[in-house]
């Protein structure tokens, strides 16, 4: 019997290696997901608890400590709050913003600080990332994660982001990549079918972000027609790290 086992594992391995990872070539498809309910809502503030999730937050954190940030950092798009956290305990210096177009996500980030006792390095804001509400060049740093996928205009939304930031102020978004290795459609699939809340498979999530996010080529088009000067990408299996410093 054990011999059979070995067998499909091994078939499975090879089936991955080989299909597994190729990168997919498919269209964008506009995301519909969005804050319509207090369920959805509260399955984003499950799911950002989840062990995953907070290992996506340390590698983050890890890639934004290599671009040595000060002074005032906005992360835009901030949903629940939980990276906020994150990053309030490791940059004690800096004072932190977040901004999130949703009404509840505000409230609901505003809480889960308060909780977690970093209200005094932390605030938020509602607001919209192609207007963002800062003065021109008052910013430091600003970070985006899983949000790019949702501008409308993300070449207007740059510029904006461009505008606040100060002279020499840097830009880091995170976000998945609609060119993505096979696999790790299959693993988002796989999530969005038998682990994540069904508030949020009710949006077709996280399927339908992967759906609308942009390929690395695209990404690289969209900073060539921006005021950033200095920008670069990193690229993951499923997943791209943008910079650019103004």
């Amino acid at each position: 019997m054990w011999i059979w086992a070995t067998l499909a594992i091994i078939f499975l391995l090879v089936l991955v290696s080989v299909i597994g990872c190729r990168r997919v070539n498919i269209l964008r498809q506009v995301s519909r997901e969005g804050i319509e309910s207090d369920e959805v809502v509260q399955a984003y503030n499950r799911i950002s608890r989840w062990p995953q999730f907070r290992l996506l937050r340390h590698i983050i954190v890890g890639e934004i400590r290599r671009y040595h940030p000060e002074g005032i950092m906005v992360d835009v798009g901030c949903g629940p709050g939980y990276l906020v956290a994150t990053m309030a305990k490791s940059f004690r210096r800096l004072h932190i913003i977040g901004v999130d177009i949703a009404k509840e996500m505000v409230e609901l980030a505003t809480r889960n600080i308060s909780a977690l006792g970093f209200s005094e390095w932390v605030e938020f804001r509602q607001g919209d990332v192609q207007e963002m509400p800062f003065e021109d060049n008052s910013v430091d740093f600003v970070v985006s994660t899983l949000s790019l996928h949702h501008w409308s205009q993300p070449k207007q939304a740059l510029e904006e982001i461009h505008r606040v930031l100060k002279p020499g102020g840097q830009l880091l978004v995170f976000d998945l990549r609609r060119d993505a290795k096979r696999f790790f459609y299959w693993l988002l699939r796989f999530a969005q079918t038998f682990v994540v809340p069904a508030p949020l498979r009710s949006i077709n999530e996280p399927t339908g972000s992967i759906l609308a996010s942009y390929t690395s080529g695209e990404i690289e088009a969209i900073l060539s027609e921006t005021p950033f000067q200095q920008y670069k990408t990193k690229l993951g299996p499923g997943w791209i790290f943008m910079w650019g410093r103004k």
